[in-house]
């Protein structure tokens, strides 16, 4: 097999920074850089008055460039034909390219395998990862695998073409995704208006299991998610560590509430996984009164717009750990109940769309190892 050169990139590129005073009265329109190789986005446009910097550099379409600031986490792009003429600051080098040898998006992708921005980072300076900066001189002094121009086109002409499908994919399950999401809602709605309501206190109280804490024994804790993304386990923590620190038994089945972030939809259902751990008092269970309310319809209710609005309301303070949702206001919320053959219904088309979500999430999973593998056999294989 033909061995590779290893090349400098200083062999192709070369600095190329067009700056242009600021003029006061201008509006610059400005892009950013993604880290993690995922390419650039606008930001807001700059506006003369309100930018400190005497210069700003405009970018063309083809151009290398980086975050000095975020190399170490592979903000590295080509500046794409919808953003020539953008503009940045000195903290985003640009290059141009000086050689027919190589093929840009051949390097583009060089610097979207984790392992090229992790070293190239190790020619930073500073300390820490968020004071590490790549200067322009150490990075062109960085050297990668450089085949043949036609085995690079070749490679680029392969990566593209799966990327493209897997953007195609990943768009056609995102609509997928908004088209299930209205569904549930409009279903939801339509099931609703109209039916009585009753107050959580009658439907779901809410239900303390006290532990009594030994100071020898583990207890495994639970979290819940915000923006309802489920529970989560914890480290066990000793009784010693508890120490005065009361917990509560949480059974699956229990309708959760993290009482510092319900606000923004820390609500859960227990699942089978969740029994036999414990938590502190900042976590609310409610049991349901399974004659009269479904859980998982409960849980849809507390997850829909209104159902955050009452939480909000029901959680007074100021933001974050200052808001926290009031036993008594939660007891006193109004949940809509329809009959509950209305409510098991509808939990049978929740059951039908998280099931397709499911599968929709283990094809993004195998989607999302397609590209760092194939990656991977190109660069972190490639013939040196």
């Amino acid at each position: 097999m033909a061995r590779w050169p290893m090349v400098a990139l200083g062999e192709m590129l070369r600095l190329a920074m067009d700056g242009e005073p600021v003029d006061p009265e201008r509006q610059y329109p400005n892009l950013g850089i993604y880290g993690f190789g995922r390419g650039v986005f606008t930001k807001p446009d700059i506006a003369g008055t309100a930018t400190s910097a005497k210069t700003l550099y405009r970018v063309k379409s083809g151009q290398f460039i980086y975050s000095r600031l975020f190399a170490f986490e592979g903000a590295y792009s080509t500046v794409p034909a919808e953003l020539d003429g953008y503009y940045v600051s000195n903290e985003f080098p640009t290059f141009d390219w000086m050689t027919e040898k190589a093929e840009s998006r051949f390097v583009g992708w060089a610097f979207r395998y984790a392992p090229t921005w992790e070293a190239a980072a190790r020619l930073g300076v500073g300390m820490g990862n968020r004071r590490r900066r790549v200067h322009p001189e150490s990075l062109l002094a960085y050297r990668i695998p450089l085949p043949p121009l036609a085995e690079q086109r070749r490679i680029v002409a392969r990566l593209d073409a799966v990327a493209t499908r897997l953007t195609a994919r990943t768009e056609a399950v995102q609509r997928l995704e908004a088209d299930l999401t209205a569904l549930l809602r409009a279903t939801f709605t339509r099931i609703t208006i109209g039916s009585t309501r009753a107050r959580m206190a009658d439907i779901a109280p809410l239900v303390r299991r006290p532990v009594d804490v030994e100071p020898t024994r583990l207890y495994p804790e639970l979290g819940v998610r915000s923006f309802g993304r489920g529970t989560f386990h914890k480290p066990n923590v000793s009784g010693i560590d508890l120490g005065s620190k009361r917990v509560f038994r949480i059974e699956p089945g229990d309708l959760l509430f993290n009482n510092v972030f319900a606000w923004e939809g820390a609500v859960a259902i227990a699942a089978a996984a969740d029994a036999g751990r414990v938590g502190s008092h900042r976590f609310i269970t409610c049991v349901a009164d399974r004659k009269r309310v479904s859980t998982e319809f409960l849980r849809f209710f507390f997850l829909s717009n209104e159902g955050i609005q009452l939480l909000g309301q029901a959680s007074p303070g100021g933001a974050g750990r200052n808001r926290t949702l009031g036993l008594e206001s939660l007891m006193a919320i109004e949940v809509p109940v329809p009959s509950l053959d209305a409510q098991q219904w509808f939990d049978r088309l929740q059951a039908k769309v998280n099931a397709t979500r499911a599968q929709h999430a283990a094809i993004t999973a195998e989607a999302d190892t397609l590209l760092p593998a194939m990656l991977h056999q190109v660069f972190g294989e490639a013939p040196c």
